[in-house]
């Protein structure tokens, strides 16, 4: 049966179609019914529907019956080896729906590590864009076949020729070959085949053509999963979720033998041992069967209620084949290749998942398989209970509201790897939580879905990357938040993240894109052409200035047309202070940021300004501030609310009016004071928007 089996994903950047090509694939294979049949049937979140994006990767199980097809690949090599020719087979086909923007790429990469082939879609009236490249790059590191279509060709705008010698281009600079390799020992002398337009698929997802072409050429160039039959069970957590009556529920690809319900299994990383409550496939439906096989990809409920214990890129087998010594060695020997269990920023070096070195004194035993890396956050921001500031709150509410935000963070958690917490303190806020993001719109999709799914009101902090700051007696730190920068007087230097920025768009933009690429203070490195009307520019720059708004200003300069990515490069010194925005002479540890000393003044006057605009009026006189190491560099003034107090008097004494407005002058200055200003939620959202 795991010769007719075939484990793919769908890449591509946003927006070309990968989840319209998906729902051409449910309908042509009777995976659902026509009734049921909806756009986006994958993207199941609000969230994903609303934005129009692919947010969590999604496998599905279809059966399909090739009638026609020219040959299969025996199961010796995940590369597949041609094997005479096969007729009238069903065939079990396992795809995941993989989302496309930047921020999302470790579901993309997680996808990958369980499949061994991938259609790149690029969109006709598109072409190329910066994660077309990305994907392509992550798909070549997993040694995946490649199956490259261009999708949306029923469009007027659609630049078939255009794109088709774009794909071809990035295929052939990638030296992704053409078809998958015969021998492991041919690789090496045979010389490298270009790809050719006919090897390119032309289909339009939404009206269905070229759809089932496409999918026979995955059926035909795809290799069948590679299995050893002589191993003991293992399988790899390429996902997880959480559901309140089957506990924790770890997304699998099956590697060797099979599992059903009431089999014990081992957490290979973790230790956890539980014994099996359900296993099954996704139709897309979680759908119970009574075993899992070699090659297959489904689910395991577990019935854990910690979700620590259950981390992406584990390995789970039997027991049975694990002693406890051998499991022992195997957390000693393991080196860290992700985030401690808990997703702790503080502690990075704790136990982590990852390959067994080659050639331990337990060779016999059951081997991990071999992980891949799990993504670094690059840019935190604090959450924050809304109940938790002001001077009103009580301490039971706030210690309530703390703990839902805890519970609702661990189960999101558990169905998103890349999103890491540890607790922290505000003396303005309260308590919350340090919360580290792969980007803006993780960290947006991160917060509305506490708000949705959750019922939570929150308070998001500007958000930041990380810091690594060297002091003067020799001990150096690793900083995620303003407050957690010493004093300026004990600093040597302070170092930033710096990231390769690669823009690609249309090559009449090349000026606006170079013009918008000056102002955040990077360093130019090449421009090379796609065609005759596309063009990639390379930059290197500081991530902070990509985090927040560059790629709306982008978008903007460009008319929509140009995408972006980028990736860490290493770390770089530069003359960096601490922000702080005062309201009525109080610090607001949410307003501060780390910029660089030249810029403190823009961006202080800047941010006093739109505290102007959208603060509520008050009684008394509010001072606006932006500081650096106390010395102020912007200011602004709170417009004041006055009541009328004399409204009531009708004639008479004047002396009765003067007192009235002598006793109201006197309580605005006790006011000024001892009164503080409570900054409302929406206030904190607008300034972080920008």
């Amino acid at each position: 049966m795991e010769n007719n089996i075939r484990n793919f994903a769908i890449i591509s950047h946003i927006d070309h179609g990968k989840s319209t090509l998906a729902d051409r694939f449910l309908e042509m294979t009777g995976t659902i019914e026509k009734r049921k049949m909806k756009e986006q049937f994958l993207d199941t979140m609000d969230l994903e529907r609303e934005r129009g994006i692919t947010i969590k990767l999604q496998p599905v199980r279809m059966e399909y019956e090739f009638k026609n097809h020219p040959h299969r690949f025996s199961p010796s090599r995940r590369e597949g080896e041609k094997e005479g020719v096969g007729v009238d087979s069903k065939y079990i086909l396992n795809l995941i729906d993989t989302p496309g923007h930047v921020d999302f790429s470790y579901e993309v990469s997680r996808s990958l590590a369980a499949v061994e082939g991938a259609i790149l879609l690029v969109d006709a009236t598109k072409g190329v864009q910066a994660q077309t490249l990305a994907n392509l790059s992550l798909a070549q590191q997993q040694g995946l076949t490649i199956v490259p279509a261009i999708n949306k060709i029923d469009l007027p705008g659609a630049r078939i020729a255009e794109v088709e010698d774009e794909v071809i281009n990035v295929l052939n600079q990638y030296k992704i070959p053409p078809s998958p390799r015969l021998r492991e020992s041919e690789a090496g002398s045979l010389p490298f085949t270009k790809w050719g337009g006919e090897q390119i698929y032309k289909i339009s997802g939404k009206e269905g053509t070229g759809v089932e072409e496409l999918l026979q050429a995955v059926i035909t160039k795809v290799p069948p999963p590679k299995i050893d039959n002589n191993q003991p069970f293992r399988a790899l957590v390429f996902d997880s979720n959480y559901d309140v009556y089957k506990g924790v529920l770890v997304y699998v690809r099956m590697v060797d033998g099979q599992i059903q319900r009431g089999d014990k299994i081992i957490f290979m990383a973790s230790g956890a041992r539980v014994e099996v409550i359900e296993a099954g496939i996704f139709t897309p439906a979680l759908k119970s069967t009574d075993k899992l096989s070699a090659g297959e990809i489904g689910y395991i409920a577990t019935g854990l209620k910690e979700v620590a214990l259950c981390r992406v890129g584990d390995t789970i087998t039997n027991v049975i084949a694990r002693s406890d010594s051998a499991l022992a060695g195997e957390r000693r020997s393991n080196p860290a290749e992700s985030s401690n269990i808990t997703g702790s920023l503080a502690s990075p070096s704790r136990e982590r998942s990852g390959p067994r070195p080659v050639g331990s004194r337990d060779d016999n035993k059951v081997k991990p398989l071999p992980g891949y890396r799990e993504p670094r956050p690059m840019v935190f921001a604090s959450f924050y209970p809304s109940t938790s500031s002001g001077q009103n709150h009580q301490n039971h509410n706030e210690a309530q509201d703390y703990n839902q935000l805890r519970d609702a963070l661990g189960k999101l958690k558990l169905s998103d790897a890349a999103l890491v917490f540890e607790p922290e303190n505000s003396d303005a806020l309260g308590r919350g939580f340090k919360c580290g993001f792969l980007g803006m719109l993780h960290l947006e999709i991160v917060a509305e879905r506490l708000r949705r799914e959750y019922d939570l009101e929150l308070i998001v902090t500007t958000p930041s990357v990380v810091y690594q700051v060297k002091k003067k007696n020799g001990e150096e730190l690793v900083i995620y938040s303003p407050q957690q920068l010493p004093d300026p007087s004990a600093i040597d230097a302070i170092r930033e993240p710096w990231v390769r920025l690669e823009v690609i768009g249309p090559s009449e933009y090349l000026g606006v894109v170079m013009k918008l690429l000056q102002t955040i203070g990077g360093t130019y490195l090449d421009t090379q052409y796609l065609g005759t009307e596309r063009v990639v520019i390379s930059y290197e720059a500081p991530l902070r200035e990509i985090i927040v708004d560059f790629y709306d200003k982008l978008k903007s300069a460009t008319s929509g047309y140009a995408s972006m990515g980028y990736e860490l490069i290493g770390w770089r010194e530069d003359d960096l202070v601490r922000l702080d925005i005062l309201v009525a002479q109080e610090a607001v540890e949410a307003f501060s940021r780390i910029v660089p000393r030249h810029k403190a003044p823009s961006e202080g006057r800047a941010t006093v300004e739109k505290l102007k605009e959208i603060l509520p009026a008050q009684l008394f006189a509010v001072a606006l501030q932006a500081a650096v190491g106390g010395k102020i560099v912007a200011r602004e003034d709170l417009a004041t609310r006055r009541k009328d107090v004399t409204a009531k008097l009708y004639g008479g004494d004047v002396t009765r009016k003067n007192k009235l407005l002598d006793k109201q002058k006197k309580g605005k200055k006790k006011m000024r004071e001892r009164g503080s200003v409570n900054i409302p939620p929406e206030v904190f959202l607008k300034v972080l928007k920008k």
